[in-house]
């Protein structure tokens, strides 16, 4: 027998069919984030980062035009078993030569370029109005801000970004998930508390007051407890952000690089189960504090993995990764990243999860202690490396990305 049929037998004593594993695994779709390729400086600014946002590093060979990010972007997706979407935000548009439009005047057509690359690859889109790296940002502040200017500007945004999902959603096929974040907060310790939230929320009701398919949309709202110069007071707070979920039309999106690092994601998502018909989730790993390091096949990562499949949620929850590195190869990291939230997921896939409940039910504690350290030491990694052959990429992706390194990145100014 092969390794494979080997490690086959091994869980199948233990009633985990790896076959139908590899199979539900195979149309999970994650959607891959555009930014990590190019530092999330996008084409519409080459300023600075801000709105708490920092990205460390200057390795060579960073995407700088559109053309540049769309062909890393594809040689990093063909190193990726699965399925697979891409996910935008609006600071990625491509004009046409020449002209110039702002953030509150998008249109689909300027994102026209994107639909043609991700149909070519069978890819959905998601997609991210983009609330910080602009003049508009004033004070660190967007839709709660006192400014009727500014707070106008980026309501229109959001509202422009609407219609850009549904064009999205009906040139691809696929569903699209717009994800609102602000990074609207205060330094020090503020004097109101209570209006700039009132004020978001105010903005939040009149973008979602436009006309949208909502079978084809679905928004979601991602809350943060704090960015560099946000530090004492941020406006979309967990509490806001869960709360509005709760009332409204939109579904909640959790970062789990987006809470204290005793807060644990994969702890919340079964209760935000009971409540709401879907979850959002942006996987990154966060070191102190949300600072988007690549996603390994950790704890906490397999941690969130199980949640979604032994609560078998796989069809309620969207999944996408949100990270950047510059400090090493960007497809690289790109790679290691989604593998690692497809190892995850296969690794949960492959619990024998009714037998787990029985236990704890049975209050059989010391059985259950006993089989999750078992668990360990299957031999998962001859599953993942079946699955990866049966889709056709390689196991080992450092020798093809090195490769490319040498041929395409090292030629780039």
């Amino acid at each position: 027998m092969s390794r494979y049929q080997n490690a086959q037998q091994d869980y199948l004593q233990l009633g985990i069919d790896t076959e139908a594993a590899m199979a539900r695994l195979r149309d999970v779709p994650i959607a891959v984030h555009c930014w990590q390729g190019d530092d999330v400086v996008g084409f519409d600014q080459r300023g600075p980062l801000s709105g708490g946002i920092q990205t460390t590093g200057n390795y060579p060979g960073r995407a700088a035009t559109p053309e540049q990010l769309m062909a890393d972007m594809s040689f990093a997706l063909s190193l990726m078993p699965g399925k697979k979407k891409i996910n935008l935000h609006a600071s990625y548009s491509i004009p046409k030569e020449g002209e110039v439009v702002d953030r509150d005047a998008l249109k689909p057509r300027h994102f026209a370029k994107w639909v043609e690359f991700a149909n070519k690859r069978g890819l959905g889109i998601d997609f991210n109005p983009t609330l910080f790296s602009h003049p508009m940002v004033k004070d660190n502040l967007t839709l709660s801000s006192p400014d009727e200017q500014v707070r106008r500007f980026w309501i229109n945004h959001c509202r422009r970004c609407l219609a850009i999902s549904e064009y999205f959603a009906n040139e691809t096929g696929q569903p699209c998930v717009m994800n609102i974040w602000i990074p609207d907060g205060y330094k020090d310790i503020p004097g109101d508390r209570l209006s700039p939230r009132r004020r978001f929320k105010e903005a939040l009701d009149e973008i979602l007051a436009a006309p949208y398919d909502h079978s084809k949309v679905f928004v979601t709202l991602e809350s943060k407890v704090f960015g560099i110069g946000l530090e004492s007071y941020t406006v979309g707070s967990a509490e806001f952000c869960l709360s509005y979920s709760a009332c409204g039309s939109v579904t909640p999106l959790m970062d789990n690089g987006h809470y204290h690092p005793t807060e644990l994601v994969s702890d919340k998502i079964p209760s935000l189960l009971l409540f709401h018909k879907r979850l959002a989730l942006h996987i990154t790993r966060g070191v102190r504090w949300d600072s988007d390091h690549v996603v390994l096949f950790d704890d906490e990562t397999r941690e969130i993995a199980k949640e979604i499949v032994r609560n078998n949620a796989l069809n309620r929850v969207f999944l996408a990764t949100d990270y950047f590195d510059a400090s090493i190869n960007r497809i690289a990291a790109w790679v290691t990243g989604v593998r690692s939230v497809q190892k995850a997921l296969l690794f949960a896939l492959l619990q024998p999860n009714a037998l787990l409940t029985e236990l704890q039910d049975q209050n059989q504690m010391t059985r259950l202690m006993a089989l999750q350290e078992q668990l360990k030491l299957l031999p998962f990694g001859e599953v993942w490396k079946e699955y990866l052959e049966r889709e056709g990429v390689p196991y080992d992706y450092l020798a093809p990305v090195e490769d490319y390194e040498k041929t395409v990145l090292a030629k780039r100014g």
